[in-house]
């Protein structure tokens, strides 16, 4: 594991590679930190790969895993339904003190979403928000396009034509956040078969290989990273 915290971004927070490690564990360590901070805590970013696992939210239902196999399925706190992790995907845990950052959960959420639409743009992908749906879509036809979705979703098909490149889900503790976001470089999505991502029946899961994109997981974390740092420096 390596920590650092690129001289160019003051006031970032701690960034910590973890390399492949197992889910539970992981989560068991961001959980206790999080619950141990005092206003002196500082800040930390967790970029890592996870071994197969499903995880389920808080909301999750049981009927939204609908083979899990040899896949094992693990209860989260986080918000949100049923999501894969694996290798190939890099999953970034930023631990954030909201309260002294002086921003809210629905500001958190964006900063996140922002950093993937960032490092999406720099691999000349164009990413996009759906209202009610926590995450990053990218156009099927044509992930390249600059065009703006248009027009409101179909409430019968809210994704038609999209898939989704990055899965998001948060947790929030005394002011605190932890869990983050799972973004798809280059992994086996057959396991998003098993499961209705996101508690969506038929979403479709992309990753950027499937997209044209030839790229590192060690170069995606890393864009990843930066532009995370820099939306949470201070």
């Amino acid at each position: 594991m390596t920590d650092s915290a690129p001289p160019s971004l003051p006031g970032a927070p701690l960034l910590r590679r973890l390399g492949r490690v197992a889910y539970e564990p992981t989560y068991a360590a961001m959980r206790s930190l999080t619950e141990a901070r005092t206003a002196d805590t500082p800040d930390e970013l967790w970029l890592c790969e996870h071994d197969p696992v499903f995880t389920q939210g808080l909301a999750g239902r049981a009927e939204h895993v609908l083979l899990a196999g040899d896949i094992p399925v693990v209860q989260s706190n986080r918000g949100g339904q049923v999501t894969y992790h694996g290798p190939g995907q890099v999953v970034a845990y930023p631990l954030i003190d909201l309260q002294r950052l002086g921003i809210y959960v629905k500001e958190h959420v964006y900063r996140i979403e922002q950093a993937v639409l960032r490092t999406l743009d720099g691999f000349g992908v164009t990413g996009h928000r759906v209202t009610g749906a926590p995450g990053i879509y990218v156009r099927l036809d044509d992930p390249f396009s600059h065009a703006a979705l248009t027009g409101p979703a179909d409430p019968r098909d809210p994704f038609r034509g999209l898939g989704k490149v990055a899965a998001l889900g948060v947790k929030i503790t005394r002011g605190c956040s932890y869990h983050g976001v799972a973004l798809n470089v280059a992994m086996d999505l057959s396991p998003y078969q098993r499961i209705n991502p996101c508690g969506y029946a038929g979403l479709q899961t992309v990753d950027l290989a499937t997209l044209g994109v030839s790229v590192s997981w060690d170069e995606a974390a890393e864009r990843l990273g930066h532009h995370l740092l820099a939306l949470y420096s201070r």
